[in-house]
């Protein structure tokens, strides 16, 4: 009877032991982390200063460096808001062909303009 128990307890030991390292390895896969991340938004950004008061003091340029046409919107959030205005302005949907530029005027210091498409992370940009 000890050599049968003793016949046993090694099995388990070494079914505990070949287990281990197959159980280590498909541990360490599922835990690989994931690069769930959109990819940047293919857009050179500059701003010029402009003297009319319409469309200044800050004019927003956004180029589309990319092979392909972009579907962008976008939001602007003012630095300073008055009580009659909106706190968001919303900026319709506009396509950017590759090589083309959008203007966004209107914008004053600290302003804060998000950029969005469709595949892509948002583009978060605060005028100088």
């Amino acid at each position: 009877m000890f050599r049968n128990t003793l016949m046993a307890l090694a099995c388990a030991f070494n079914f505990a032991v070949v287990q281990a390292p197959a159980a280590k390895a498909a541990q360490a896969a599922a835990l690989q982390p994931l690069d769930d991340k959109a990819p940047a938004l293919p857009l050179a950004v500059s701003f010029k200063k402009v003297p009319d008061a319409e469309d200044g003091p800050y004019v927003l340029s956004l180029e589309n460096t990319s092979k392909d046409a972009l579907k962008v919107s976008a939001k602007v959030y003012p630095s300073v808001t008055y009580h009659a205005n909106t706190k968001v302005r919303n900026l319709p949907e506009h396509v950017i062909d590759p090589g083309q530029a959008w203007s966004i005027p209107g914008l004053a210091p600290t302003d804060k303009v998000t950029v969005t498409a469709d595949g892509f992370a948002p583009l978060e940009i605060t005028v100088p």
